[in-house]
């Protein structure tokens, strides 16, 4: 069975890592290679996984095409910690009329996320 695994370039993986780890307690599974300079780093959260890969030709002045849409338990207090984290808050939460409420952010390196909250009934 096919599975997907969203891996992001940037030219800043520290950066790109302390962000996802500080905002979303992300954590690190894989790490290549395991010494010297770092490539990729798997990342983890709840049961999903994504990666980074430090490619230093990134080019951030382009359009994202790709959005992470993540699922927290509550995006309102997570949004006071997104600049401290080193992004950008693009608006207020907005309670959207399939159930979720939804904050749209950049992460540092201009990459758009969602952060969505099942709203109960």
């Amino acid at each position: 069975m096919p599975t997907v695994q969203p891996i992001i370039s940037t030219p800043n993986l520290d950066r790109l890592y302390a962000f996802y780890q500080q905002l979303l307690d992300a954590v690190q599974t894989t790490r290549f290679p395991a010494d010297g300079p770092v490539f990729f780093i798997g990342l983890k959260l709840g049961d999903s996984e994504f990666g980074l890969v430090n490619e230093a030709d990134t080019d951030l002045s382009t359009p994202s095409r790709i959005l992470l849409s993540i699922e927290v338990d509550d995006v309102d207090p997570l949004l006071d910690q997104v600049a401290a984290a080193g992004g950008r808050v693009l608006g207020p939460p907005t309670d959207m009329p399939w159930g979720q409420r939804v904050a749209h952010i950049h992460d540092p390196d201009g990459n758009m996320v969602n952060l969505t909250q099942t709203l109960l009934g």
